[in-house]
């Protein structure tokens, strides 16, 4: 056999039946589908997992307690600010160099809590120096306590002799001279002690002023001196020193100032029930009532300051925070109002909103830590955008506009301020 008749007997080898071909297509057409189908389902598997694990946004507004016989209504709206009662710009009480600084801004930091120090090396030096003259003080006195002891005894023994002629009466008079002097020296020098202890307290109290600590628990909202730089409990102009240390806010007395016409102050009262609505969560209404009328008028606004208290504070209300209050009265009470029912006790206020139907029954979800609870309730009247409902307590934050995928026990994510 020639060497291209061998050549043309392999190739005729190589070469795939056509049953064989179809046999092998048929087998990666299997192959393809059967990946495909597998992709499929774990894709649906990942969507539905991540589906469950993500979180629902959702607004949220706190239930009201129905304290009257009606729903209250807004009678009168005013704007101000989120203010604190208690805050101070913390300096320290003599001018020097900031050595240590112990805090960051937005730290809380507790009454007596160390702050900052200053360099206290001359302080230091002055405090030594009066310890020193304390010392002093107290050797002079011990030397003159033991020169009168002497003194009385010679005393005493020339006031026994005398009687018998054995001294003379100039030696007498000399010793008795003698033990009275001193005795007046030791009075003498224990007041210079005392001067030099009070000297000692005041050069203590000055090494102490070195030491900047918060007058109260709060929190660290601006941080006014850096390390190394020179503050001073006086502000000058032109100075270069640093009046302050830092800003403490005590958190708990955060209330509202907002300014009312004066046409309309008659409208407000002391203890007035209200409702708060920051500018930065505009869906939550937090409920309040009127703490005072300041007794006085800006002139130039024609206003009066009112003074706002939150019946619960939360971490979201910050200081400066832009507020609008809503000052309530029960519709009732007012001048001309219609007679309604009284509500049962229970009855809590919620938005209208709140309440959806789920298995043919009305039901609000309440907020709790990131889940939301489904709870049944029985609805009520409603008022203006309120209804009246029983079955669940009042301060409880509950869900608005429930979104039909929000189930019992489902994961959420209260809106935030950018929500």
């Amino acid at each position: 056999m020639t060497p291209e008749s061998d050549k043309t007997h392999l190739l005729h080898q190589l070469r795939i039946a056509p049953a064989d071909r179809e046999e092998t297509g048929a087998g990666q057409r299997k192959w393809w589908l059967s990946g495909g189908i597998a992709v499929i389902v774990i894709g649906a598997a990942a969507a539905i997992l991540l589906t469950r694990n993500s979180a629902i946004e959702v607004s949220e507004a706190t239930a009201v307690a129905a304290s009257a016989a009606s729903a209250p209504t807004a009678i009168l709206q005013a704007t101000g600010y989120v203010t604190a009662e208690r805050e101070a710009t913390v300096s320290s009480q003599i001018a020097g160099q900031v050595v240590h600084v112990y805090f960051q801004e937005g730290e809380h930091v507790h009454r007596g809590q160390v702050l900052a120090r200053l360099d206290d090396s001359s302080q230091r030096a002055a405090l030594d120096q009066v310890n020193a003259q304390l010392a002093a003080a107290q050797a002079q006195l011990h030397q003159y306590q033991v020169q009168l002891a002497q003194a009385r005894r010679d005393f005493a023994r020339d006031q026994a002799l005398i009687g018998q002629h054995l001294v003379s009466e100039q030696e007498f008079e000399t010793a008795r001279t003698q033990a009275a002097t001193l005795a007046a020296q030791v009075q003498t020098q224990r007041r210079a002690v005392a001067v030099a202890r009070a000297g000692v307290h005041a050069a203590q109290v000055q090494e102490d002023y070195t030491i900047v600590a918060a007058p109260f628990t709060g929190v660290v909202i601006a941080k006014a001196a850096q390390l190394g730089e020179m503050i001073s409990p006086i502000f000058g102009g032109g100075s270069f020193e640093a009046a302050g240390i830092a800003t403490v806010v005590d958190m708990s007395s955060l209330e509202v100032d907002v300014d009312v016409n004066e046409a309309y102050i008659h409208r407000v009262q002391p203890g007035q029930p209200a409702t708060a609505v920051l500018d930065a969560y505009p869906d939550w209404n937090i409920p309040a009532h009127v703490i005072a009328i300041v007794p006085t008028a800006d002139r130039s606004k024609a206003t009066v300051k009112v003074r706002i208290a939150f019946e619960k504070l939360d971490p979201r209300i910050l200081p400066d925070m832009g507020v609008r209050v809503s000052f309530l009265q029960e519709a009732s009470a007012q001048p001309g109002g219609p007679e309604v029912q009284s509500l049962p006790p229970g009855t809590v206020w919620v938005p209208a909103s709140a309440v959806v139907q789920r298995d043919g029954g009305a039901v609000v979800f309440v907020v709790q830590g990131s889940k939301a609870h489904e709870a049944s309730v029985k609805p009520g009247e409603s008022r203006g955008d309120l209804r009246a409902v029983q079955g669940i307590a009042g301060g409880v934050a509950v869900v608005q506009s429930p979104p039909a995928s929000l189930n019992d026990g489902a994961r959420i994510a209260v809106k935030s301020n950018n929500g």
